[in-house]
């Protein structure tokens, strides 16, 4: 492992001095918001530990829940040939995130001797053909479900778990709750007492985690542990950057900073959407993780106030280099709605040179004796600079490498900056109301008793008509 040191926030290419004069963004401005980023800074810091901000305590109250974590990871991967996440949202994104970046790329694909852990899946939609061909791959006599839902009532969820304890009870008898784990409210919702009546094992999502911000409890550990991810490193990268967060100095907090210049982007100029474009397959589906935080944090049609404000930054998600090839022309040519945030790596896991060949045609000989290391850091650097000359917002995050330590340092940024946009913009940044309007609904139309009233708004709609039909 590198030196342990922090990530970087560079955004010199948010400035003025670097993307101009009509886009960028000044010193002066970030001067100007002083008084808004006190306060935005004091908002979250004395909202620690509080209603929906026990996340920010994660990284230093689970000592005891990691140590029985490590020890059931240990025995899941002596016993079991597959280990299957039942979740949607938050329960998923996290663990998917955590797997790419930290497990082999193929890792399924690898002899058991050489990934040394459980196949791992996981399941977060209710397409009836994913359910299908996850039963056509797995033995489940050799699987591990941990089902993860807080309220128990996540349709998407507990319908997966419906099939698939009725599939193990058919198949093992009492011996079904061995091959189930639930991830749930310790007092409240339904899992906890299904829990209890199976007897399943069960750790507990604390009250102040919301799906989103719950990676580093054991939503995220679990899973991580048993993939054979050093999940004290990832939580001592996240007090790490946690402790530069808790600086009130806007120039000396990276996530601070990070937010205070998505803020005037958002409210200066009218900067929309935040396109989110790792330069790592490793870190790939980061950006699907950040799409929730940020979408589902930040979008919000009223403030503390109980004011109509509509606001809100549409997340976007892109892979570099493979997006450079099917989103920068509209990055560098479309509208001036964007800020593109890059994240870089230092150092790769690998090196791989690329052979020499072709030497009769120079446009491909050029590139060998280079490094694939080489080839795709220049690929960064030269999106960056089409970004900049083409006078876009654009920032750059680089981690020495990807490891356990540097993604919870990362994740934790994410998820600072993330609270700190919110209490910019004085919208409740952890609740989500427009997610609850599509589940209300769901229960509806499928009967579920005490939804009738939502059910009767549902059959008065305006029926749709064939004129706009084709």
């Amino acid at each position: 492992m590198s030196k342990m040191k922090a990530i970087t926030f560079d955004y010199n290419n948010m400035m003025a001095d670097y993307v101009g004069k009509q886009e960028g963004i000044t010193d002066k401005e970030i001067t100007s918001l002083k008084e808004e980023t006190a306060n935005a800074f004091a908002m979250v810091e004395n909202g620690r530990g509080k209603k929906m901000m026990g996340w920010t305590e994660l990284p230093y109250n689970q000592d005891e829940v990691v140590a029985d974590i490590i020890d059931t990871a240990r025995d899941i991967k002596k016993k079991f040939d597959s280990f299957v996440v039942l979740g949607i949202g938050g329960s998923a994104l996290g663990p998917m995130a955590a797997f790419q970046a930290l497990c082999h790329l193929r890792h399924n694909e690898l002899p058991k001797s050489k990934r040394k852990a459980p196949k791992f899946y996981v399941e977060d939609n209710v397409d009836p053909e994913r359910m299908k061909s996850l039963l056509d791959i797995i033995d489940v006599k050799k699987t591990m479900f941990n089902v993860i839902t807080k309220s128990g009532s996540t349709s998407e969820t507990m319908s997966q778990y419906l099939i698939i304890m009725d599939l193990l009870k058919a198949r093992l008898g009492n011996e079904a709750k061995n091959h189930v784990i639930a991830t749930t409210s310790e007092t409240k919702g339904n899992l906890i007492k299904i829990a209890k009546q199976e007897g399943l094992k069960t750790y507990y999502i604390p009250d102040g985690v919301g799906g989103r911000f719950s990676e580093l409890c054991p939503v995220g550990l679990l899973p991580a542990a048993v993939l054979g991810i050093d999940i004290k490193s990832l939580l001592k990268g996240a007090r790490a950057m946690d402790k530069l967060c808790r600086k009130a100095d806007v120039r000396k907090n990276p996530a601070l900073m990070a937010a205070t210049l998505q803020y005037i982007a958002i409210t200066r100029k009218n900067k929309n959407i935040s396109v989110m474009m790792p330069y790592a397959d490793s870190l790939k589906l980061m950006a699907d993780w950040y799409a929730q935080l940020w979408g589902e944090s930040l979008g919000k049609a009223m403030n503390l106030n109980g004011n109509k404000v509509f606001v809100g930054q549409t997340p976007v998600k892109a892979l570099g280099v493979t997006d450079q090839h099917s989103q920068v022309q509209l990055y560098t040519e479309g509208p001036f709605d964007k800020v593109v945030t890059l994240i870089a790596v230092e150092n790769y896991r690998d090196v791989v040179t690329i052979s020499k060949g072709c030497e009769d045609i120079p446009d491909v000989s050029f590139l060998c004796g280079h490094t694939m290391n080489e080839l795709i850091t220049a690929e960064m650097n030269a999106t960056e600079y089409a970004l900049t000359k083409a006078e876009r917002l654009n920032n750059r995050i680089v981690l020495p490498e990807v490891n356990a330590y540097y993604l919870g340092q990362l994740m934790t940024f994410f998820m600072m900056q993330t609270a700190f946009t919110g209490a910019y913009l004085n919208i409740d940044t952890f609740n989500q109301p427009g997610v609850e309007e599509g589940k209300n609904a769901t229960y509806a139309l499928l009967g579920r008793a005490g939804y009738e009233e939502k059910a009767a708004e549902l059959n008065s709609r305006k029926e749709k008509s064939a004129r706009y039909t084709i």
